[in-house]
């Protein structure tokens, strides 16, 4: 297949590695260059020559900046997926700039941070028509290990605001937990060894575990994009009453004027010491 990658960062590149390796032919983008053989300088040169398009990049702001560069070239029946993580509402606003065009538009954020990119275990909530989806299952199926079909345009986004919430709410459960038995002068291996036969064992403790033990906070997934998660469930749920998200807020707000943006989220704990 000929398939762009719009967002070369730490899932975006790793997704377009594992597809050029599977022998597709992948024209690769990013906003600052990138030293690797498939990097298409242009973005439109990329687009051109894609029937499969993903965007997978920061924010809002950052997906409309690849559509203004895309959106001239767009073609009939090209397939446009949108990966970031975005509102509900700016999900319907770049489907309906794409669909303008004559192309399809799939939304499919996902779960998954480097190392379940790495291993293809990725996790993507899709919102869109199941006949678009059938045409982008098979890169789906060579990228992560599940597809949820959520419903319509903008169903999906919701979704995945709300998994991180849950994510994040987890990850500060976590590091307060731990805080509270070093303050007692326990060993970090009792605390984990106790919370693996605990019914709170989760997926964010077994991942962020080594992490915790040697503290590095090198991203799997950055502090910064998970406060814009916040921030976007926040606007999207504003009629929802979400006080624990409200305060959690404050704490990633706390981390990045620490000038934290770029450490992996787990490395909050610092402010508990």
């Amino acid at each position: 297949m000929k398939i762009g990658v719009f967002g070369l960062g730490i899932i975006g590149g790793i997704w377009a590695k594992n597809l050029h390796d599977d022998g597709n032919e992948v024209f690769g983008w990013n906003r600052t260059p990138k030293l690797l053989p498939y990097y298409t300088p242009q973005a439109r040169d990329a687009a051109q020559q894609a029937d499969f398009i993903i965007i997978v990049v920061t924010d809002p702001p950052a997906v409309q900046n690849v559509l203004d560069r895309i959106l001239p070239v767009l073609k009939p029946k090209q397939l446009v997926m949108q990966s970031s993580t975005v509102s509900p509402q700016a999900t319907l606003d770049f489907a309906k700039q794409v669909t303008a065009r004559g192309a399809l538009f799939l939304e499919a954020p996902f779960t998954g941070s480097k190392p379940a990119a790495e291993q293809r275990q990725t996790v993507f909530y899709v919102g869109g028509e199941s006949a678009v989806l059938e045409r982008a299952r098979p890169v789906l199926q060579r990228l992560g290990k599940a597809i949820q079909h959520v419903g319509p345009i903008g169903s999906a986004s919701v979704l995945k605001l709300a998994m991180n919430v849950n994510i994040a709410l987890v990850a500060q459960a976590l590091c307060e937990s731990l805080t509270l038995v070093r303050a007692a002068g326990l060993p970090d291996d009792q605390f984990f060894a106790a919370l693996n036969l605990n019914a709170s064992r989760s997926g964010v403790s077994d991942l962020k575990a080594p992490k915790l033990l040697t503290n590095d906070f090198s991203p799997q997934f950055s502090l910064k994009h998970m406060a814009k998660d916040l921030r976007l469930a926040l606007e999207t749920g504003k009629t929802v009453p979400m006080p624990q998200t409200h305060e959690l807020m404050k704490i990633y707000e706390e981390g990045l004027r620490r000038g934290w943006a770029d450490d992996d989220y787990i490395g909050l704990i610092r402010l508990l010491h």
